[in-house]
């Protein structure tokens, strides 16, 4: 927790960024002045970054009381974003709205409060973020469920998600434009489920059910307008269209999930130039597919036939050169080769090499405290496999979490039939071993070399590499 002097003069400087504001409105009205500012416990570095559609606007260093305050003589209204690495949240400005954050960067979501003019919208935008990641944490099972039982679940879910956007909207009387980002972030989120409810539920089940959903399954489809322009740069549009993507490919896809990565990524490619009219989002899905597509498909001539079409469709250079980054990144994780050394710490605090475990066959999976419902069940998984296969050795390891929430974390699980260590910097492991996402497992040969540097532990086929 903050000290209580600190709490107080947050709160007093916030009162008075919002009388300053609501003073002579029609003064300033006109430039759009608006103030943010705030103050961050146990900060990670000494700035935060302020954006807009991904582009950094401003840089804001944090004083010796780990706070920061900003004026902007014009600021057009709308959604914008704070870094502080390796988080980020969205932070939504109306005409001369004067905004603090208060946060503490060892549960920075659940920690994540607004305060001063404009923060009861903003309130609600982290109400409605944390809500759907405390619904994705308890789906874990339901993915598991035939199509009746998993969308009543998620349709409940989104009933009551709607009545809290109703009395919010009621009560707050927020604009027409944040009003559109609200309803969005509602609309976009359930749509997700949806479109990867088919996807996750073969990869868990191994059972197909692409051609056997009613036909109204997909009608919220109709709902969305993928070309609305001040939609194209925020996440869960990004995430739908995605999945959306994934889905009608894999759904015109007679095979398992796996077959024709090639083909089924070149339509991916080809459906996403057709929907999207905005070039930067057609960059942004295309990359998505992309980088995808190079966590599934190691064959060289198939690289070579995709990025060709790639590299016509996409216009952003930068963009094009991360990937080709990242396509050589992969290339050393392949089956026979070192994995490469990062930067890891036990829970002594000492510096551990992976190289000095890998002295037997070994799966190394990862986890993180803020999706918790994955790291309870992935420990239980590896107590399973461990009871099936002694030999293995079992590695896990923690990303984002500070070195004492994670020991904490360990000790209150009773994690014990893993090796625990925790990466320290997670833009390392994403570079080194190419980890975008918490559910990739790596298998480890005797010798040390890789088998397998791409699988999933929850991969209903994933024990056959064991055997």
């Amino acid at each position: 927790m903050l000290k209580k002097y600190s709490y107080i003069n947050f709160i007093l400087l916030s009162f008075l960024l919002t009388s300053m504001t609501s003073c002579k409105d029609g003064m300033i009205g006109g430039n759009h002045v608006a103030y943010f500012g705030g103050e961050i416990e146990n900060p990670k570095n000494n700035f935060v970054v302020f954006m807009k559609n991904d582009k950094v606007m401003d840089t804001f260093y944090l004083d010796k009381d780990n706070r920061f305050f900003h004026k902007f003589d014009s600021l057009t209204p709308g959604l914008y974003s704070f870094k502080h690495d390796p988080e980020y949240q969205y932070v939504f400005f109306d005409k001369n709205d004067s905004i603090m954050v208060r946060l503490n960067c060892n549960d920075f979501d659940n920690t994540l409060m607004f305060c001063g003019r404009g923060d009861e919208k903003n309130n609600f935008m982290m109400e409605l973020f944390l809500k759907d990641i405390d619904l994705k944490n308890n789906m874990f099972d339901v993915y598991e469920k035939d199509e009746k039982v998993f969308s009543k679940y998620i349709d409940s879910s989104y009933q009551n998600t709607t009545k809290l956007y109703n009395k919010r909207k009621s009560f707050i009387n927020w604009s027409e434009e944040f009003d559109e980002i609200a309803k969005a972030n509602i609309e976009l989120n359930y749509a997700y489920k949806k479109e990867v409810f088919p996807i996750v539920h073969e990869y868990k089940t191994g059972n197909s059910i692409k051609t056997k959903l009613p036909k109204s399954y997909y009608s919220y489809r109709n709902k969305i307008d993928v070309n609305k322009p001040n939609l194209l740069h925020y996440s869960p549009f990004i995430n739908y269209m995605t999945s959306m993507l994934n889905n009608i490919v894999l759904t015109d896809c007679k095979g398992h999930l796996d077959d024709m990565s090639l083909e089924n990524n070149i339509k991916k490619l080809q459906i996403a130039d057709t929907l999207i009219k905005d070039k930067y989002v057609k960059n942004l899905v295309m990359n998505n597919v992309a980088n995808m597509y190079l966590l599934s498909d190691q064959c060289s001539v198939n690289n070579g036939k995709f990025f060709n079409l790639y590299s016509k469709m996409v216009s952003d250079e930068k963009m094009k050169s991360k990937v080709m980054q990242t396509a050589e990144n992969i290339k050393k994780l392949k089956t026979n080769n070192v994995l490469p050394n990062v930067t890891l710490l036990d829970v002594n605090k000492k510096q551990v090499k992976i190289k000095d475990l890998l002295s037997k066959k070994t799966i190394i999976y990862f986890w993180t405290k803020q999706a918790e419902t994955h790291a309870i069940y992935s420990h239980k998984k590896v107590d399973e496999l461990k009871a099936k296969y002694p030999d293995i050795q079992f590695i896990a390891i923690n990303i984002h979490n500070s070195q004492e929430d994670w020991t904490k974390e360990i000790k209150a699980k009773n994690y014990t039939n893993s090796i625990e260590l925790r990466a320290t910097d997670f833009e390392e492991l994403k570079e080194k071993w190419v980890i975008n996402r918490v559910y990739r497992t790596i298998i480890i040969n005797k010798n040390g070399t890789i088998n397998d540097a791409f699988v999933s532990m929850f991969d209903v086929n994933f024990e056959s590499n064991l055997k």
